[in-house]
C-alpha cells in the first residue's frame, strides 16, 4: 500500500474503533473546506475520509491489513472521500465532527429538565451521632411556581410554537463545498431549541416556572454517624426549570467536640489523671459516660499510660450491630511540692523499700540502620 492509512489519522494499528472516530473527527474540524479553503488541505481532507472509510469498516480493515485493496473488494463505487452507498461515513459523521455526538440529535428540546441537587450542612453533638436523632431544619431552595404551575407562562396565556423554525426547534443552513450541497443545523435563535416561544411570561417566577422558597424538613439522622457522613433525601432538592423532576436534597453531618471524649471511628477516649498514692493503692474513678454514671476500678500498682476498657461503652456500628468501645487512658502525677512532713513520709518509704539510692533500670535504645546490618553480618 503506497498509502499509510494510520499514520494519516495519526493512531495505532492497534488503535479501537472508537479512537480510530475520535482522531477522524479532529482532523475533520481543522480541514473540513468550509474552515479552511486552502487547496493543499482540500487535499489532506480527500485523505483522511478516504483512511476513516477503510479503518471505520472492520470488513475494508481487514482486507487493508493483509495488504489487498479494501475499495476493489468491497464492491462499493464511492470513491475516496464520496458519500455513496456502503461508505465508511457519512454526512452524521461530518456534523459529529463539528458538534458532537448531539449534533445527530434532531427535534425541539423539552422547558422541563431535572433540577439540581442541593447540600446542607448540620451540626450535632456525640450523644446524638452515637445514638441517632432527629432534626428538623430549613431549607432554601427552587419550588415550583404556584402561579403558572410550573409552565412558565402568565396566567390566562400558554406557550406558542415558533414562527421562525416552526416548532422544529432547529433551523437548517445549505452551504456549498466540493463535495457538493452540505446541509448544516443549529438550534432555532429565537425560541433557543424549545420549539415555542413564550409571550407573556409569568410575572412571578419570570417565565421559569419555580421561585426560591424557604422550606422545613424533618431529617431522621442514625445511629453511628460521623462528621462527613452524607444522608441523601431523595427529591428533597430543586425543582428544575419548567416544573421538572426535582434534584436530591444531602445533610452533611458535623460533629461537635465533646469536652471529654475524643472519638476514633467507633471507640472514644479519655484520660483519668490520679495522684501517685491513689495508683498505688488502688481506687476507683466515677466517669459520666454516654450511658449514664459509671465507675473505674483502678487495681492496685497501675502505671502510668495503662488503658483500661469498657466494652460496648462507645458510638453504635453504622452498619452493623453492636457498639464500640470506651478506653480511659491513666496519666499518674508524680507530687512536685513537698512540705517538710510528707517529704519525710515519702524518704521513710524509700528506706523500707531500698529505694533511697536506685539504680535505675535502662533498656537499649533505638539503633540505627547501619548498627543493625553490623550486628547482622556479626551474627548478633
Amino acid at each position: 500500500m503506497a498509502t499509510d492509512y494510520y499514520a494519516v489519522l495519526g493512531v495505532r494499528r492497534d488503535a479501537s474503533q472508537d479512537e480510530i472516530k475520535k482522531a477522524f473527527r479532529r482532523l475533520a474540524r481543522e480541514l473540513h473546506p468550509d474552515v479552511n479553503p486552502d487547496p493543499k488541505t482540500q487535499e489532506r481532507f480527500k485523505e483522511i475520509n478516504a483512511a476513516y472509510e477503510v479503518l471505520s469498516d472492520p470488513n475494508k480493515r481487514q482486507v487493508y491489513d493483509l495488504g489487498g485493496d479494501p475499495l476493489s473488494a468491497s464492491g462499493t463505487g464511492a470513491g475516496a472521500g464520496g458519500f455513496g452507498q456502503g461508505a465508511g461515513f457519512g454526512f452524521s459523521d461530518i456534523m459529529d465532527a463539528f458538534f458532537g455526538a448531539a449534533g445527530g440529535q434532531r427535534g425541539p428540546r423539552s422547558r422541563t429538565r431535572r433540577g439540581q441537587d442541593a447540600m446542607i450542612r448540620i451540626d450535632i453533638d456525640l450523644e446524638e451521632a452515637a445514638f441517632g436523632t432527629t432534626k428538623e431544619i430549613q431549607v432554601d431552595t427552587a419550588v415550583r411556581c404556584n402561579t403558572c404551575n410550573g409552565e412558565g407562562a402568565a396566567p390566562g396565556t400558554s406557550a406558542q410554537t415558533c414562527d421562525m423554525c416552526r416548532g422544529r426547534g432547529e433551523i437548517s443552513q445549505v452551504t456549498r463545498s466540493f463535495l457538493g450541497q452540505v446541509m448544516t443545523s443549529r438550534p432555532c435563535p429565537q425560541c433557543q431549541g424549545f420549539g415555542t416561544v413564550v409571550p407573556t411570561p409569568c410575572p412571578e417566577c419570570a417565565g421559569d416556572g419555580r421561585v426560591r422558597a424557604r422550606r422545613t424538613l424533618t431529617v431522621k439522622i442514625p445511629a453511628g454517624v460521623d462528621t462527613g457522613t452524607r444522608i441523601q433525601l431523595a427529591g428533597e432538592g430543586e425543582i428544575g426549570p419548567g416544573g421538572g423532576q426535582p434534584g436530591d436534597l444531602y445533610v452533611e453531618i458535623s460533629e461537635n467536640p465533646h469536652k471529654i471524649f475524643q472519638r476514633r471511628g467507633d471507640d472514644l477516649h479519655c484520660t483519668v489523671t490520679l495522684p501517685m498514692t491513689a495508683a498505688s493503692l488502688g481506687t476507683k474513678v466515677p466517669l459520666e459516660t454516654l450511658d449514664g454514671a459509671a465507675e473505674i476500678d483502678i487495681r492496685p500498682g497501675t502505671q502510668s499510660g495503662q488503658s483500661i476498657p469498657l466494652h460496648g461503652r462507645g458510638i453504635t456500628h453504622l452498619r452493623g450491630g453492636g457498639r464500640g468501645d470506651l478506653i480511659v487512658h491513666v496519666e499518674v502525677l508524680t507530687p512536685s511540692k513537698l512540705d517538710a512532713e510528707q517529704e519525710n513520709l515519702l524518704r521513710q518509704l524509700a528506706k523500707l523499700r531500698g529505694e533511697e539510692r536506685p539504680s535505675g533500670q535502662f533498656a537499649p535504645g533505638q539503633q540505627g540502620l547501619f548498627s543493625r546490618l553490623k550486628d547482622a553480618f556479626n551474627g548478633r
